[in-house]
């Protein structure tokens, strides 16, 4: 099948010690870890157990607040010892609460029924298995898989192409479980109802590409595409329309177009969640850059501190200068290596002294036009620094500011050194508190008028219970009076009626004893 074109993106050399050779390796357990009682978009999830509690790995830690209640599994047996905030793995260095776990020998884990009939499965019964089981979108964007597969689609697309540098997590794992990702992407087929599945590499995998052909086998419903190492290839969107040739409507979702897309990573997770009967407890974590003395991809259970991963990696090396979640440009620097390793973490980057030049002096923009030319969702990044510089967000925000992935071409191919990934990140942060103040505002005007409204009706009701009240007084005031003057009229008429019969009685006494007392008749008168 031949391949579409997109626009912009740009061809990125691969650093000399990049972690894609070596075998997959399993990353100590810690003696503590931490796991976030956030979820990827910042909000709270809902904790399901306390401190001191005792609990077994994949045992559901929290619940998220999405429709499908996606679980936080424990990613080990243990013992919850403390909440407490802790800094995410977040750009903005943002705190939030932290479950911790002292894991302990034995590593016990919850029952979850494995369901060897899926084939068969009722979609809904899948979906509930993934939330179960922890499943977010382990490629980055960590949307949760049971509420992205609920709209279903035609077409399953599972990425694995990573062409961001440092990041190889999903070609080892193409590489050394490449059936896993096959079963997993026909249960993800399954469960969103798609008759039509493609798998897309990067060109230049060429091991993993092996892996999966022979995983494949005669099977043709999957059909493997590779694609061209550019970035940002990878990008959900962009991947769709290399692939498919469509666009994803601005503001619009894959769903809308009958698509859907997972990444390799997720796909694994759901076979172990539904064959297996295993919660999403590790996941796979690159480890690259010159800071780190044997760069490598890891095995890391979820809430592994970073510093524990980078001492499974041999440690830091003199040179070390920065520490980065991700890949180098979308990746977020962290402010030390305490931060937890969550779901959505599938690279850290340490970066040496070499890697850190200083940047040149900012210039004018001189309106060349390369960042258009460079930005995979033909925006206009130009007119969009333009707008926020003069303090127009809203303008911003109308050419398409919310269809910005982030990815950095823009600044990479800017002559004039102008970060303008920064200046886009800061305008959707200020629009989305602002649109959080008017959300806050409108709930409180809605409260308020139904307060009023449920206030007005109270008082209606109350007024319309007293006249009722008053009325029934009424009633029972006239009945009153009428039966107090029936009673008065009923003892004279009775009174009348005894004075007669009175009378009678006496007239016909008074008669009777007249009859007694006259003689009674001689014979000859009879």
């Amino acid at each position: 099948m031949s391949l579409y074109r997109i626009h912009g993106g740009l061809v990125l050399a691969v650093p000399p010690r990049a972690s894609a050779s070596g075998a997959v390796r399993p990353c100590p357990l810690p003696p503590r870890l931490y796991l976030p009682l956030v979820d990827e978009r910042g909000a709270l999830l809902h904790c399901r157990t306390a401190v001191g509690k005792h609990v077994r790995r994949g045992e559901p830690l929290a619940l998220g607040a999405d429709e499908a209640a996606t679980a936080l599994p424990a990613p080990a047996a243990g013992r919850i010892v403390a909440i407490e905030p802790r800094t995410l793995a977040r750009a903005d260095g943002a705190e939030a609460p932290h479950l911790v776990l002292e894991p302990q020998a034995g590593d016990e884990a919850a029952p979850l029924p494995p369901l060897r009939d899926w084939r068969d499965a009722d979609p809904a019964l899948l979906r509930r298995r993934l939330a179960e089981a922890g499943l977010i979108g382990l490629g980055g964007a960590g949307f949760p898989t049971a509420r992205k597969l609920a709209r279903g689609a035609a077409t399953l697309i599972v990425n694995g192409a990573e062409c961001e540098p440092y990041i190889t997590c999903d070609e080892a794992l193409l590489r050394e479980r490449a059936a896993e990702v096959v079963a997993g992407a026909e249960i993800l087929a399954r469960t969103a109802g798609a008759d039509t599945i493609v798998l897309a590499l990067e060109d230049r995998m060429y091991a993993a590409a092996d892996a999966v052909r022979a995983a494949l086998a005669d099977d043709s419903a999957i059909r493997l595409e590779l694609v061209p190492t550019v970035y940002p290839q990878g990008g959900e969107r962009q991947l769709i329309e290399l692939l498919c040739g469509r666009e994803v409507p601005s503001g619009g979702w894959p769903a809308d177009i009958g698509i859907v897309v997972h990444n390799v990573a997720t796909a694994a997770a759901a076979w172990r969640a539904v064959v297996q009967g295993e919660a999403l407890t590790t996941r796979l974590v690159s480890l690259g850059g010159r800071g780190v003395r044997e760069p490598g991809v890891f095995e890391v259970r979820l809430g592994t501190p970073v510093e524990a991963l980078v001492a499974a990696g041999g440690g830091y090396t003199p040179d070390a200068a920065r520490l980065i979640v991700g890949g180098p440009l979308m990746g977020s620097a962290l402010p030390h290596d305490g931060v937890a390793l969550t779901r959505t973490s599938n690279a850290v980057l340490v970066l040496g002294s070499e890697d850190l030049r200083t940047p040149a002096p900012e210039l004018p923009c001189i309106r060349c036009g390369d960042c258009a030319d460079a930005c995979p969702a033909r925006l206009q990044p130009q007119e969009l620094l333009r707008r926020l510089r003069g303090g127009d967000d809203a303008g911003a925000a109308a050419l398409g500011l919310a269809d910005c992935i982030e990815c950095g071409c823009c600044a990479v191919a800017c002559p004039s050194q102008i970060p303008l990934v920064q200046h886009y990140r800061d305008a959707k942060s200020r629009l989305a508190t602002a649109a959080a103040q008017r959300a806050r505002a409108d709930l409180a005007r809605t409260r308020f008028l139904a307060r009023n409204q449920r206030l007005a009706r109270e008082q209606a009701e109350k007024v319309a219970r007293v006249a009722a009240r008053r009325e029934a007084l009424a009633q029972e005031q006239s009945t009153a009076s009428a039966a107090a003057a029936a009673g008065e009229a009923a003892p004279a008429a009775a009174s009348r009626m005894d004075k007669s019969a009175v009378l009678a009685a006496i007239a016909r006494g008074k008669a009777k004893r007249t009859q007694n007392a006259a003689p009674p008749p001689r014979e000859d008168e009879a």
